[in-house]
């Protein structure tokens, strides 16, 4: 059975956060995602469109996590938790947020992306030419690279897709060069 099958099973064909039953898909929530059933959720347009765009948020569309925050899912409890936190300045998220619990390594989870850090605290991953890089992005090798341990050699315009992001580290990311998952550092990417 698909991920997208699973999950509709689970949500009764429903946006785990907002309830709607229109123009729903599979939100695998950063960072690194295997994309299974227990690292996704079953949205709606509008809200995968804010949670990706915060330009976009409506903080009123999110006054639906009053109830999605007690699903016992935990990757629709990470997502209620990173929405809360972004929207607390509103003043009614505070309240939902100094309500919600989340196990250790949930919270971990939830806060992974930098959601609710200060922004100078945040780590800001960047390509060769500036351009801020994010989980799930493309980026092309701008020059040959060794990987350390083995005797493979990353070429110049080979096209990294999907790379996640060391959240401890703004000059690493990680992404797969053929079959091997390596670490790069940034200065030698350019986002595509």
């Amino acid at each position: 059975m698909s991920v997208e099958k699973k999950l509709q099973e689970r949500s009764g064909s429903k946006c785990e956060l907002c309830g709607t039953t229109d123009n729903l898909g599979v939100y695998k929530v950063p960072p690194a995602p295997r994309g299974t059933v227990d690292d996704s959720i079953l949205a709606c347009e509008t809200c995968i469109d804010q949670i990706e765009n915060p330009d976009h948020v409506d903080a009123n569309h999110w006054r639906c996590l009053n109830d999605s925050m007690w699903s016992e899912q935990p990757a629709v409890q990470v997502v209620a938790w990173r929405m809360l936190t972004r929207l607390k300045a509103e003043g009614w998220p505070q309240d939902l947020l100094d309500m919600l619990y989340l196990e250790d390594e949930n919270l971990k989870w939830a806060k992974a992306t930098g959601e609710g850090e200060a922004p100078e605290d945040k780590v800001i991953h960047r390509d060769v030419n500036g351009v801020v890089l994010q989980t799930g992005d493309s980026v092309v090798l701008i020059k040959d690279l060794k990987v350390k341990g083995s005797s493979m050699v990353a070429k110049q315009g080979t096209a990294v897709r999907r790379i996640s992001l060391d959240p401890d580290n703004a000059e690493f990311i990680e992404g797969k060069v053929g079959p091997t998952q390596i670490v790069i550092i940034t200065k030698y990417v350019k986002k595509i």
